[in-house]
């Protein structure tokens, strides 16, 4: 039996609602990121975080913190991972599936760093490559405000 894979379009706006809770709101350090998601697709999730002095890494350039693009970058690969789970699970009411997040985790990271994080917002992009039983996969970019990508990661997440 093949399972039927949801339109992009398919997230309950319940499960929107309490996806960008649990993400903006329960998740502290992505407030203290000001981490934002700005669309919520099952294959792909996309977040903005607004430049502010608490975020800068070297004071004469005025450029983002390494540690921001790392943490931020992970956090969308989660986002992405719990958008996966999702909506493979769209068979279960919106407040079940909210609850398979509670066990989600961040086993492996890599992040390149490829130029200069310097602008007044960043967008970040973060799709599931892989999504088992047990291990997720992800890719993840951080990018400026003209669409230039800055930063590239990859992740693996504990799913169950």
């Amino acid at each position: 039996m093949t399972r039927h894979t949801p339109p992009p379009s398919a997230f309950e706006p319940e499960f929107i609602a309490g996806l960008k809770n649990i993400f903006e709101d329960k998740i502290v350090f992505n407030q203290v990121l000001g981490l934002k998601i700005t669309e919520l697709l099952p294959d792909r999730v996309v977040g903005q975080i607004q430049m502010r002095p608490e975020l800068i890494g070297h004071y004469s350039h005025n450029r983002v913190h390494g540690g921001v693009i790392s943490a931020s970058l992970d956090a969308m690969g989660g986002l992405a991972c719990m958008a996966a789970i999702g909506a493979r699970h769209m068979d279960e009411a919106p407040a079940q599936r909210l609850l398979r997040f509670s066990k989600l985790g961040t086993i492996d990271l890599r992040i390149d760093y490829l130029r200069p994080g310097i602008g007044e917002r960043f967008e970040l992009h973060a799709e599931v490559l892989r999504l088992g039983s047990r291990v997720a996969s992800t890719r993840m970019e951080f990018r400026g405000p003209d669409g230039r990508l800055f930063s590239v990661g990859s992740g693996a997440y504990i799913v169950s």
